[in-house]
């Protein structure tokens, strides 16, 4: 039996605001180098999970592990992670190469290894000939892009992405999917939540979903897809909409 520890793994793991519970007793173990996608409809705990996972949200109770290491010991699990949220966090005062080499600096990488993963991703994301501008120029894409060039420049073991395709016209989302799809085959760890299905049949290996904080429906997408017993052109969507409507939760928009 092989001892490499989960890439994540979370028992029982439960926040509550309150007297709200936004995430429920979640389970997860996902193994190394696996594509997870994480869905649900809007306010089902996704995020708050996310953010627990990413040592930002303290559990009200139960236990999570990233690469082994209880997500309790912050600075021993954001060494080994990556994070991307909606909103990704940049400086508008700062340039994009400002940005991302403070960024580099916050997580160690050698100057110059830096400078050659910051050169060869913005001219993949089309970002180099911006790369001069405040950040306060960019649009909305331009900062997602940014964004996600900063959580990867570690080249992180696990990369949580939330919504990593959000803003991106049809060319740059391509990129990001492929991005995504080749960390995984190097043995990278992505946990990705999106609204976007397309995304999720296309790259996951694992997909869950949660709806009211608790996980409802889990497996590879194909498997899903047999759970409903119908016709062979079911679809990812159709499982969304029949697990969260069984659960009373308005199911997701998809763009």
């Amino acid at each position: 039996m092989s001892s490499t520890p989960l890439a994540i793994e979370a028992n029982d793991l439960t926040k509550r605001f309150g007297s709200a519970t936004a995430v429920d007793g979640v389970d997860l173990a996902v193994e190394p180098g696996t594509v997870y996608g994480f869905l649900g409809p809007n306010g089902a705990g996704k995020t708050t999970t996310m953010r627990m996972l990413a040592t930002l949200t303290r559990p009200t109770s139960g236990e999570a592990y990233v690469g082994g290491e209880s997500v309790t010991d912050r600075d021993a699990v954001r060494d080994s992670i990556g994070y991307l949220p909606e909103e990704p966090p940049v400086f508008d005062e700062l340039t994009g190469l400002e940005q991302l080499e403070y960024f580099a600096r916050l997580r160690d990488v050698p100057a110059d290894r830096a400078g050659q993963r910051i050169d060869a991703w913005l001219s993949r994301f089309d970002l180099a000939d911006d790369a001069g501008k405040r950040i306060d120029d960019y649009s909305k894409g331009m900062r997602q892009k940014i964004g996600l060039v900063q959580a990867l420049l570690h080249e992180p073991a696990v990369v949580f992405l939330d919504e990593p395709t959000s803003g991106l016209d049809p060319r740059a989302a391509r990129t990001v999917i492929d991005a995504i799809d080749e960390m995984a085959d190097d043995g990278h760890t992505v946990f990705l939540s999106t609204h976007i299905l397309s995304v999720v049949e296309e790259l996951a290996d694992v997909v869950g979903v949660l709806s009211d904080g608790r996980i409802v429906a889990e497996g590879r997408p194909d498997e899903l897809t047999a759970q409903l017993e119908r016709e062979a052109d079911s679809s990812l969507e159709d499982v969304f909409l029949a697990v969260t409507t069984d659960h009373g939760a308005e199911p997701a928009e998809r763009p």
